[in-house]
């Protein structure tokens, strides 16, 4: 018999046998899909069809269910992988997935292609937690995210990203944008030394993403900015695992909210932005922090975190990025809650310094250093 790969669910059941019940049902669902008396005998039973491995009581009406999947469920392909984990399963209620492990299909979705490693040696960062101010808001010129980019470089950012809402609009095309940053961003290294580095967003037209990341790389980018809730898992594998683009990504949680913010659906925070970021294959994972305007909570964002830094996760750890709502004034703090291993965004709240945005910054890192 195979060895076989695992999915962990929180189910919401009156009882054990109601739980069990959920359980099997779930291993038809996301397998055969055909009553469980009418499953042929032989390799459908016995390797395809899902198996429960083990029902635990996690709190009241509430219960952990392991079910085992055959790696030839799903072959190599990401898509089909999320099918299985969750397809048809995932519309129906009083269902969460809270586990993976990959088994055998470990070889098969190898994760990051930096990680926290990569991206330290990238940023010339032995220690520390990264600085990231993020480039914004939609309706700028390229001129001026490209001005708003080198001060943050002078200030000593570790990044800097792009908003998620600059795509390829008429006031900041990509292409204009992307070679005004990344120039902006070379004069500034040529001045201090330091690298900063530039995440660059794509979106746009599906179809074009492609060449869009390959002028990224001409241009001199150093990360991209992927959307999986807009633009797919697979979309973000394909692009980690292109050696001619050979860049970290950065995932952002633009559209994923109602993949999480139901209490008995979808799938937990660590899943979702630690567990599967890492699969697709991201090095960074942007969430909502904690006191922010998104109400995610400590317990939700440690879950994140830890998921995301895991060393028994998929392939290398990566660094969690908490952002929304993040001012200076905060950095201690957050420092305190994440650790070193982290991306702290700032937004809205640096350009209420203006020309002064550098100062900003330095002072953070200043803080963070001592």
């Amino acid at each position: 018999m195979t060895a076989r790969f695992t999915v962990t669910y929180r189910l919401f059941a009156a009882d054990r046998a109601e739980a069990l019940a959920r359980a099997e049902g779930i291993a038809l669902e996301q397998t055969v899909e055909i009553p469980r008396d009418v499953v042929p005998p032989g390799f459908i039973e016995d390797e395809i069809l899902g198996r429960v491995q083990e029902i635990g009581t996690e709190a009241e009406g509430q219960w952990r269910a392991t079910v085992s999947y055959s790696p030839q469920s799903c072959g190599a392909e990401l898509p089909q992988l999320l099918n299985v984990v969750f397809g048809n399963s995932s519309i129906q209620r009083g269902i969460k997935v809270i586990g993976l492990d990959l088994g055998p299909l470990t070889k098969a979705f190898p994760g990051a292609r930096f990680g926290v490693g990569g991206l330290r040696r990238l940023a010339d960062l032995e220690r520390g937690p990264f600085i990231a101010p993020v480039l914004k808001p939609q309706g700028s010129s390229a001129a001026q995210l490209a001005e708003t980019a080198y001060l943050c470089a002078m200030g000593g950012a570790h990044i800097v990203k792009e908003d998620h809402g600059l795509t390829n609009q008429p006031c900041a095309p990509f292409r204009d944008r992307v070679e005004a940053i990344a120039e902006a961003l070379a004069r500034a290294r040529a001045r201090t030394g330091r690298p900063c580095l530039y995440f660059a967003g794509l979106a746009g037209h599906s179809e074009e993403l492609d060449d869009m990341a390959a002028f990224a790389v001409r241009a001199g980018v150093d990360g991209l900015l992927l959307m999986p809730g807009l633009f797919g898992f697979d979309t973000v594998h394909r692009l980690a695992r292109n050696d001619r683009i050979n860049l970290p990504i950065m995932t952002h949680p633009s559209f994923l909210g109602p993949y999480v913010l139901s209490s008995d659906t979808g799938f937990s925070h660590a899943m979702m932005f630690g567990t599967l970021q890492r699969l697709a294959g991201a090095d960074i994972s942007v969430f909502p922090n904690v006191g922010g305007r998104f109400g995610f909570t400590a317990q939700d964002c440690a879950a994140i975190a830890a998921a995301c830094g895991d060393p028994a996760g998929i392939g290398r750890a990566i660094l969690p990025s908490p952002g929304g709502g993040m001012s200076p004034e905060r950095g201690a703090g957050m420092l305190a809650m994440y650790g070193e291993d982290a991306v702290f965004l700032l937004g809205g709240s640096l350009l209420r310094h203006g020309a002064r945005i550098g100062e900003a910054i330095a002072d953070l890192r200043n803080g963070l250093a001592g």
